[in-house]
């Protein structure tokens, strides 16, 4: 038996935000401090080491479970199923349903049977549940349903990753530039064996010492600032140093597990968190290995669509499967690396072979 990822599906919403959108921003750094660089050299020392130049915006009226559901009926229509054949809908997120204008998250019920709900499943054995990890949720979500279908649990699961940061964010701080929102999705599904294909290996860790709050909530960086709100925060320059330090390692674990070399990799997909990380870490996997990385082994979204956490990875397989990253293409027995690291700190890996 293979376990692949049959269909994908992402939505990428409309709404277009440049960096000189953020040019009149008043920033403070970490001991609420009014940053007194001027706001043009500090977006464009940004865009200088994340690579970001433009990220999307959901619309006001567009919840998280809004872009999940049309990234799960993209991905539920090119794997060619019926809805009332999945077995389960797994949603990765962060905050859930997020109105516009309103501070409160809302996962009441979860994002999953919301996404249920807008699909009309009646078959009450498709099991629906959210999961909590991080950027890395996605990649986790694949890794449950490859888990579940071994564990003969069914045969099909609708795994999505979707967020809408736009609506967690601080203005005051320079971070806030990194996030945006998305949703993508796919479908596991068993196939009988025949030219061994699909998943070869999975690798998850999760660091819970200091690492646990390099991503944290809190209050506005402005303290003059009365509102109470808590925002994302991280440590940045912490979060770069875990990810090179063990990232690679994780990847390279999982590698070798799946019993082919790095030489076959063909690409590797990463989360999409900042340009100047991810060529660090791909640049030490291949260290690690004694060689260097091929130019085109690594796709990229970061550029026009920011960091949308958990929805970086499917949405970038989705447009990788689907022709349409300039420079970048998939055939039939390509190895291939799904990767990620976020709050947790948590870092995951699949080895797969289309």
């Amino acid at each position: 038996m293979n376990l692949e990822i049959t269909g994908t599906g992402s939505f990428i919403p409309e709404i277009k935000v440049p960096n000189s959108n953020f040019s009149n921003n008043i920033f403070y750094n970490a001991k609420g401090e009014k940053i007194e660089q001027d706001s043009q050299l500090t977006i464009q020392k940004f865009e200088e080491i994340t690579g970001i130049r433009e990220r999307r915006y959901a619309r006001p009226e567009q919840q998280t479970s809004d872009l999940a559901t049309i990234a799960a009926q993209k991905a539920i229509e090119d794997a060619g199923l019926n809805p009332e054949e999945l077995d389960g809908v797994i949603v990765a997120h962060n905050f859930g349903d997020i109105p516009h204008g309103k501070i409160q998250s809302d996962i009441l019920p979860c994002l999953a049977t919301r996404v249920k709900h807008n699909l009309a499943i009646k078959n009450p054995n498709c099991i629906a549940f959210d999961i909590l990890y991080g950027c890395p949720g996605w990649i986790q979500g694949v890794i449950l349903a490859y888990n579940y279908i071994l564990a003969g649990q069914g045969n099909r699961y609708l795994v999505i990753g979707a967020e809408t940061l736009s609506r967690k964010l601080d203005k005051h701080d320079r971070d806030s530039m990194i996030f945006s929102d998305g949703a993508g999705a796919s479908i596991v599904e068993a196939r009988p064996n025949g030219i061994s294909r699909g998943i070869l290996s999975t690798v998850s860790q999760t660091y819970a010492e200091e690492e646990a709050y390099y991503l944290y909530y809190d209050v506005s960086r402005n303290t003059a600032s009365e509102n109470q709100t808590r925002y994302i925060k991280m440590h940045g320059h912490r979060i770069f140093e875990f990810s090179l330090t063990h990232v690679p390692s994780a990847i390279k674990k999982c590698i070798d597990q799946s019993d082919v070399s790095i030489d076959q990799v063909k690409k590797v997909l990463i989360h999409q968190a900042n340009e100047k990380m991810d060529e660090a870490i791909i640049k030490r996997l291949f260290r690690l290995y004694g060689s260097k990385p091929p130019e085109d082994i690594m796709p990229m979204s970061i550029h026009l669509l920011g960091n949308s956490s958990v929805a970086t990875v499917p949405t970038l397989l989705d447009l990788l499967r689907k022709n349409k990253l300039e420079g970048h293409s998939l055939h039939s027995g390509d190895i291939i690396v799904l990767a990620s690291v976020g709050a947790g700190m948590s870092i995951n890996t699949i080895v797969y072979r289309v």
